[in-house]
This record gives C-alpha cells, structure tokens and sequence, in this order.
C-alpha cells in the first residue's frame, strides 16, 4: 500500500499516459449540451466538443463533478493508499474545489481510516497539470502526505500559465464580455494573450497575428525564466495539434533539456474562449 493516492480533474491538461505512469487519479469535469451530460474525455474528446461550438448555435455548458463522483473515487484510492491529495482547480473558477471537499466531509463516517486533504490550485490546465504531477513523483518517492502537500503549495507558486486566443467571440456569446467588445476586436483582428493569476484571468496583450501571439508567450516565457533553468511545459491548444507541435519543437530547440507535452485544453474553458488558442504552461527552477 502506498503512503499517499493523487487526484485531480480533467482541467489539468495532463496527457492521459502521463497522469496513468503516474498514477494520478483524474475525475473528469461534466459538459453539459442540449440536456446530455457528458464526462469530459470518458465518452466525449476535447475534438467533439470544439466541433459542437464550431458547428452548432446552442453552446455546451459545463459543471463541476458532484461530490458523489469524489467520494467513489476516494474510495476506490483508500483501497490502496493510506492517504489521498486532491488538486483542484482554483476555486475562483469553479465549484470543484467545494465539491472534493463536501466529498472528504462525507468520507470521514464511510473512510474513517484514510486521511483526505483537499487543495486549491489558485490555477488551471497545464498549470494546475504541472502542480498536480510534481505532487504525484513525490509521492512516488515515498514521502508522506504533509511533505506531498508542501511540493504542491510550493510549485503553486512556481508555475506560470499564458495562452493567446483567436476570437473574442466565444466570450462574448456566453457573456464574459459585452458583444460590442468582441466585434470591435474581431474587426480589427486582436487576438488577446492572456494569464492566469491567483485563479483569475487576466489580459496581459493583444496581437494582429497568431504568429505574433505565439512570439509574444515565448517572450513572456523567456522574462519570467530569466536565469533559472526550464524544466517542464505543457503546451496546450483547442483543436489545432499541427500548430501545438510546432510550437512544441520550437520550445524544445530554445530551451534544451526541458520535458515537454502537448494536451488539449481542458474544453471546460475551451467552451468560453473558442477553438484556435494556443497556450503555455511552465515551471522553471
């Protein structure tokens, strides 16, 4: 049995080989379209969902896994763990964070002998993915559930995420902008770059061109690393994996030594910023 189980949600971004070599546990988020729930990549792909946004006038909604989907999965860890840590997606963004914690509530009468700690990321996609996988490999080295919880709240801190956007369109259909914004940034071509900071988004530019937005993150990236050393990056993409894997080698040849995946982005924000983004989530040391 081992000292200490890893869970999160499928926002992390976390290539589906990566998260089972490490056994990290992922609870997928719901999508919600045209009164069928969907569990995000368990009977529906990130692919499906942009075609759905792409194709159709109605846009999929989602939610957070209800608390019974939590507990089944503590349950299934305490099989085999004599501990578990869960790393949600920032509580600013969702009710997932609330939701993994009702479930250790309840598990205190059901799993009184397995001890449950719940974290907030204060992030998402690759970023929260990088969190979660630094937890898991110091599990994996053995230590104990305090020490796990100290690498996570330490990477926190460490990671940094930025994405460039093809159109505001998506987010002013479902609200998160007024409609007059995006059609003054789609007629004159901006294409916003944004981060995630503290769990919540922020504007940092924006760009004529795709290309200029794929410069401009590598120009981030390069500030916020300045003389450490990168070590990991998930890019991330909604529905253009030629474009991620260019943007993947590009990196690769910059920055050598680093470990570097591609995912698709977690359709759960997908739905809000529309096929077309390309993102970058990094940890340097």
């Amino acid at each position: 049995m081992s000292k200490v189980a890893i869970v999160t949600d499928s926002t992390a971004c976390l290539p589906k080989e990566l998260a089972e070599e490490h056994g990290i546990r992922i609870v997928p988020m719901n999508i919600i379209y045209k009164d069928r729930v969907y569990q995000d990549e368990v009977d529906i792909n990130p692919s499906e969902v942009y075609r759905l946004l792409e194709n159709g006038n109605t846009l999929p909604t989602t939610s957070a896994p209800s608390p019974g989907a939590y507990i089944e999965t503590y349950r299934e860890l305490s099989q085999r763990a004599e501990s578990i840590l869960c790393i949600t997606l920032a509580d600013t963004l969702s009710a997932v964070f609330q939701s993994a914690m009702q479930a250790k509530e309840m598990a205190r009468e059901t799993l009184p002998h397995t001890t449950i700690a719940v974290i907030d990321s204060h992030s998402a996609a690759g970023a929260q993915g990088l969190i979660t996988l630094a937890a898991a490999r110091a599990a994996a080295a053995g230590q104990s559930l305090e020490e796990v919880i100290r690498v996570a709240e330490e990477m926190v801190d460490k990671v940094y995420l930025v994405g460039v956007m093809d159109t505001l369109f998506y987010l002013a259909k479902g609200g998160r902008i007024p409609k007059a914004a995006a059609w003054v940034g789609n007629v004159l071509k901006f294409k916003p770059v944004f981060t995630l900071s503290q769990g919540k988004p922020s504007p940092l530019t924006a760009v004529r061109t795709r290309s200029r937005g794929v410069e401009r993150m590598l120009e981030i990236m390069r500030q916020k690393i300045g003389t450490k050393k990168l070590l990991q990056v998930i890019v991330m993409h909604t529905n253009v994996l030629a474009e991620a894997e260019r943007l993947k080698e590009r990196i690769a040849s910059d920055f050598d030594g680093a470990e570097i995946y591609v995912k698709d982005f977690s359709p759960v924000m997908g739905v809000h910023t529309g096929p077309g983004l390309l993102g970058i989530a990094f940890y340097a040391d």
